[in-house]
């Protein structure tokens, strides 16, 4: 026991000293302030609806109606029954935020190293090499925080993987079920694809070596083994991604049936997102070197150049005072490459790197290989359209990857790879397996690349590059040719001050190593110096970007919008009814309305469409038809609500029925359509329906009771009628009721429910009620019952064995 004990202690230790890390960078959480992250900001907004009825009702709605017209919540934070390893998750993620997520970064990256076989210190060293990455630091101060949640839990799933291939069948078939399991909770699907394309050629790497050593059969045992720990892990979070599942076909990750843009051209069918859009943002072939020197291509769109800048300078001439050139000069647009816009640079660290370089020309095996094959790969895929070929073959063929936007972002496989293969350049420094004439050679190989690139860079930057950014012409015509002209004066000082940095930290990291070499510096003092570059280099770069100036009362986060004089106007509307905000925001809408505005990378693709088509342009037939019974704009008065009294109300009854038979078409009639009379429907869809109806003068129809997950009409019509609902369609979930009697209700107008009512009076309710979250949380209790008994299961064979 006390043998234990004194095992354990060391990693006891190194856990600690990852939770002060941890609270120390993120330090004012201390003092109860949270950070300012934009996206939070959006998602608070997004979500208010259905959380303020959870906390009136105790219940969970999976629907609401306060973003886009209305929607499903299974991409707003939705909770699910028996979702037990999501309560595990909220275990491990113990600190405050986000400094939880710093924590799993590191945690996860040292269990990695650790089953790698790598000295505890070194896997310490590693850890905080790959949380402090910078582009892990960023997302973490936007709010990219489902992200961050995936990212922190891939070295973890590697473990579970390689601990299998390793013949610890039991414990990796356990720890790569509750891994994965874990990463899926993170609701984060572009980052658990790209984990699967690493997972991929990581296996690839070992089906090779397992070829050459004949040991085929073990292979595929072990495979067999994963296979099963990740359809376990699937079913743990079975509601989740079923429900997921069953919404993206019908979001705008799905296919869209128009072949027409807005505008009457002909659109691009494809499966999922428009080339253009995943494409946006493409890594530039000199931003490469982001990775290693982290101004080289300027930084952020918004850098702190100081009062000792040119940029300072001229907004000085340009006739702003003093504080407010200085207050400018925070956010001088510096950056210079192709990307639309980029908040930080993806840098790794010139250490890292350095030792990166290093480690190849030492590290041997299947470990080499996968850990280069990810990193060149996710590089290559992070090109974008700037490599359109490799691009475009994965878009057209590669099964789900049209699905994900932003390409740059699948560079956290080499975020992750790096750092790993870095580690093991000092794991091969330390041993006694390479003889010492090979380590000086790869030192001085390193050397000669990580600092002759430096050098080059400093001594020909100005025949190399022209510092000229894509905006740069916006700013010209707007500020002058002298303000872009002092732009890249900065540009220049800025990359010219990083580059020496850079190649400065090369000679003290190689310095280190050739004083380890000849017997000047003990290893221990080898791991200190390292640790302490590595600290200094990486942090001392992050903190450029996220600190404590990004925290601010608790209070601002989470009640983060104001309402407005015209807010609190339409606030005083107790009916039902839609707000279309012209002046707000994205989210901010939806904090305090039943908005027709909102803020999500998944929203219903046919309300989209017709947001694109109509609503964007202000087209008052649409708004009608989607009850918008207020307008919030701008005029010289200011910020006011406009009174449509013409919206179409709650619901309706029509004379007509047209038949179109396809989506053009469909949506095309509503720009014209006369909507508080007739509806449009696809015929090719529903088959043999009435197309005339008599609506008399005293026909009606009511909103009586509404929840964001029910909602309850009375009808009056003395004939035979055709209802239309200002509601959003989405065929899965919403039950619909007539007298208490299940009936069936249709798609109308491209985006709304409708449905024939019988002559008389009569009650029709609409409760969503969807089988998926049932279904799912069936499976999910099964699945956490057995991963239980199997885990007690393999603990007392381990135990017996022992």
């Amino acid at each position: 026991m006390q043998f234990s004990i004194k095992k354990f202690l060391p990693h006891l230790v190194i856990l600690i000293g990852f939770i002060v890390i941890s609270l120390a960078y993120f330090s004012p959480v201390l003092s109860g302030k949270q950070i300012f992250q934009s996206d939070i900001m959006q998602y608070i907004g997004m979500s208010k609806q259905q959380k303020d009825f959870k906390a009136e009702t105790g219940e969970e709605t999976y629907w609401t109606n306060s973003a886009f017209a209305g929607m499903p919540t299974y991409q707003l934070g939705a909770k699910y029954p028996h979702n037990y390893i999501k309560s595990l998750d909220l275990s491990l993620r113990f600190l405050p935020r986000p400094a939880d997520y710093l924590f799993l970064y590191f945690l996860g990256f040292y269990i990695l190293l650790l089953l790698l076989k790598v000295d505890f210190k070194l896997a310490a060293l590693g850890a905080l090499a790959f949380g402090f990455s910078t582009y892990l630091i960023i997302i973490l101060g936007v709010g990219h925080n489902s992200k961050a949640h995936a990212i922190a839990y891939m070295p973890l799933v590697l473990s579970g993987i390689i601990l299998t291939f390793r013949r610890k069948y039991i414990a990796g078939f356990l720890l790569t079920a509750v891994a994965m399991g874990l990463e899926i909770v993170a609701n984060h699907f572009q980052m658990t694809y790209y984990l699967m394309l690493l997972v991929i050629i990581l296996g690839i790497a070992y089906l090779i070596d397992a070829y050459k050593k004949k040991l085929l059969p073990h292979y595929f045992k072990s495979v067999g083994i994963l296979v099963g720990a990740v359809i376990l892990a699937i079913a743990l979070n079975a509601t989740n991604v079923m429900a997921t599942q069953e919404y993206v076909k019908e979001s705008t990750r799905g296919k869209s049936e128009l072949t027409i843009n807005p505008d009457g051209s002909p659109k691009e069918v494809t499966s999922g997102l428009d080339k253009d859009y995943i494409t946006q943002f493409s890594y530039g072939y000199w931003e490469t070197f982001n990775l290693f020197i982290p101004r080289f291509m300027g930084g952020g769109n918004g850098e702190d150049v100081g009062k000792d800048s040119a940029t300072y300078d001229a907004f000085r001439k340009l006739g702003a005072t003093t504080s407010q050139a200085l207050q400018e000069s925070k956010q001088a647009p510096m950056y210079w490459g192709d990307q639309p816009i980029v908040e930080a640079p993806a840098y790794i660290g010139a250490v890292i790197l350095f030792l990166f370089v290093f480690a190849l020309f030492l590290v041997k095996g299947r470990l080499k290989w996968w850990l280069v094959g990810g990193t060149v790969f996710s590089l290559l895929l992070s090109y974008g359209k700037n490599l359109g070929f490799l691009t475009d073959f994965f878009i057209d063929y590669v099964p789900l990857y049209n699905k994900f936007r932003a390409v740059t972002s699948i560079q956290v496989l080499l975020e992750l790879c790096v750092p790993v293969l870095a580690i093991f350049g000092l794991v091969r420094l330390f041993n006694n397996f390479e003889k010492k004439e090979e380590k000086l050679k790869a030192l001085k190989y390193a050397s000669i690349i990580a600092g002759g690139l430096s050098l080059v860079f400093l001594l020909f930057k100005s025949s190399l590059f022209d510092f000229v950014g894509v905006n740069d012409g916006f700013y010209r015509q707007n500020y002058g040719h002298d303000f872009v002209d002092a732009l890249i004066e900065d540009r220049k000082t800025l990359f010219t001050q990083d580059t020496i940095r850079t190649l400065v930290l090369v000679l003290l990291s190689a310095a280190a190593i050739y004083m380890y070499l000849k017997d000047k510096l003990k290893e221990k003092w080898v791991v200190v110096a390292f640790g302490l570059l590595i600290l200094f280099d990486l942090v001392g770069v992050a903190r450029r970007y996220v600190n404590n100036d990004d925290f601010v009362s608790a209070t601002l986060v989470n009640k983060p919008f104001e309402a407005t004089p015209a807010d609190k106007e339409i606030l005083k509307d107790t009916t039902f009814y839609r707000v279309f905000d012209l002046v707000g925001g994205a989210a901010k809408p939806s904090y305090f309305h039943n908005s027709l505005n909102g803020y999500n990378a998944a929203e219903l693709k046919r309300y989209s469409e017709v947001f694109d088509f109509y609503v964007a342009k202000n087209n008052i037939n649409v708004l009608n038809m989607l009850n918008a019974k207020y307008i919030i704009f701008e005029n010289e008065s200011g910020v006011i609500p406009y009174f449509n009294d013409e919206a179409n109300g709650n619901a309706w009854f029509v004379n007509e029925l047209k038949g179109v038979t396809s989506a053009n078409e469909e949506i095309k009639a509503l720009d014209s359509l006369d909507n508080k009379r007739k509806a449009v429907y696809n015929s090719k869809i529903y088959k043999n329906v009435p197309t005339q109806y008599q609506v008399d003068s005293l026909a009606s129809i009511k909103l009586v009771a509404y929840k964001p997950n029910y909602l309850k009409y009375q009808s009056t019509n003395a004939n035979k009628g055709f209802a239309v609902f200002s509601e959003i369609y989405y065929k899965n979930g919403w039950k619909t009721t007539v007298d208490g009697k299940d009936a069936t209700h249709m798609r109308v107008n491209y985006t709304l429910r409708g449905m024939e009512l019988p002559a008389g009076t009569h009650t029709i309710e609409f409760k969503f009620d969807p089988d998926v979250v049932k279904t799912g949380s069936t499976i999910a209790l099964a699945s956490s019952v057995l991963f239980a008994l199997l885990l007690v299961g393999g603990l007392f064979y381990e135990f017996k064995r022992k």
